[in-house]
């Protein structure tokens, strides 16, 4: 079939990008539907192989599904703009909420509402635990991998990108069989794909080695981590939270770990990759610097570093899908990985459960490096509650994410009220 026109993209990638709640799960059901049902844009075996390289490349994969829609539809162009429509839709929204956060956010009502929400933050992650161990732990070992793991990080506080390496080094080696035989006979065009490296890590890093040497040491700082952040991000952006509150609090004193739970709880309530939380961190960092030009100057900076590379990845990737999708060692360490990651996400959500039902937290006096244990006398009985209406109502009444959230804010205000 003929290439859809510009308007037809625009109007069905825009429609993507505003109607993409929910998470990867949702928002590759919600393309699938666009792209491969209601149009006949891309076939059902063109979608699954895309979607199986883009679960290989570290960075949001409904996000660069996206991208590669647009590219196979309309060239590199086409793939710009469904990338583009995919994301920014989230960061207008994801702007707007840390400007509410920042001015409102000590008021006692919008504090309630804020505890309401870290509180269903707990359940959420849960809920995405409970969802990738079905998938992903399907042996022994896969269990294995993912125990120590969690130990690895919570205990030890090893490098979240140690515990990837080791895990995919793993499954790379374990892996065995053979590639399907129906591939293109064509070689692969390598040279054109390092040019296509070349041009695309050069326009992703150049301005931030730019910003390095004219001084601008705070969105220096921001745009590098958060490009390093993107190089390591697979797993989806639950693991990659572990790492980023471990660095931002503790290591970089960014904000604090109250911040970190109510910027993945707004994050939650907007369209677009989950992996927008970047940008919020990145604005209370710019804030703290230097006020609200510079929260929007880290804003821009920590999209670019984040995004960026997945239209790299994308481009250089797309014209191999088919190749790379299919390489049974690469199955293989996504697979070690993913079981790893479930031991980090198990990580995140008892970090994101003791430090919302407990407000002081105490280093362990034993061995283990990383061991925080919670002051007994601290607990917060509220708190619990508002957990476990979330709970109720994401596990049991099945409501969704944004519905979850906003009912939890409603409740914390309640609770609030009524003197609890």
């Amino acid at each position: 079939m003929s290439s859809p026109s510009w308007r037809d993209l625009i109007h069905v990638f825009g429609r993507i990008g505003l109607l993409s709640f929910g998470g990867p799960a949702a928002q590759i059901s919600l393309m699938h539907r666009e792209l491969v049902d209601t149009r006949p844009w891309l076939s059902e075996q063109t979608y699954l192989r895309a979607l199986s390289l883009c679960m290989l490349l570290p960075g949001p994969e409904a996000m660069q599904l996206a991208t590669y829609a647009g590219w196979r539809l309309r060239g590199v162009a086409g793939g710009l703009l469904a990338g583009a429509l995919f994301v920014l839709p989230g960061a207008a929204v994801i702007a707007a909420l840390m400007v509410v956060y920042v001015i409102w956010g000590q008021v006692p009502v919008v504090q309630a509402a804020f505890l309401g929400i870290k509180a269903a933050v707990i359940a959420i992650v849960l809920a995405a635990l409970k969802g990738l161990s079905k998938r992903a732990l399907n042996g022994t070992w896969d269990w294995i991998i993912a125990t120590l793991s969690f130990v690895g990080i919570f205990a030890f506080g090893l490098p979240f990108p140690l515990i990837l390496a080791l895990a995919a080094l793993w499954g790379f080696f374990r892996s065995h069989g053979d590639p399907d035989t129906d591939l293109p006979a064509a070689a692969p065009d390598w040279a054109s794909s390092l040019r296509t490296a070349l041009f695309w890590g050069t326009l992703w890093l150049a301005p931030l080695a730019l910003l390095t040497v004219a001084g601008a040491d705070t969105l220096a700082h921001i745009g590098w981590f958060f490009a390093w952040l993107a190089t390591i991000s697979f797993g989806g952006a639950y693991a990659l939270l572990a790492y980023m509150t471990q660095t931002v609090v503790s290591d970089f004193g960014w904000i604090t770990t109250q911040q970190m739970i109510a910027a993945l709880g707004l994050a939650e309530t907007t369209p677009g990759p989950l992996i927008l939380v970047t940008q919020f961190v990145a604005m209370l960092a710019g804030y703290g610097s230097g006020g609200f030009a510079l929260a929007f100057a880290a804003a821009i900076v920590s999209l670019w570093a984040t995004f960026m590379p997945c239209f790299l990845f994308i481009f250089v990737a797309a014209p191999h899908v088919e190749r790379l999708a299919n390489a049974p060692r690469l199955r293989g360490a996504l697979a070690g990985i993913t079981a790893a990651v479930v031991g980090v996400i198990a990580n995140l959500s008892l970090w994101f459960a003791l430090h919302v039902f407990f407000s002081t937290m105490l280093a362990s006096p034993g061995m283990l490096p990383a061991l925080v244990v919670p002051d007994v006398t601290s607990f917060d009985a509220t708190a619990v509650l508002l957990f476990a209406l979330a709970a109720i109502a994401l596990f049991w009444v099945k409501r969704s994410l944004p519905a979850v959230l906003g009912l939890s804010a409603i409740c914390g205000i309640l609770l609030s009220l009524l003197g609890l």
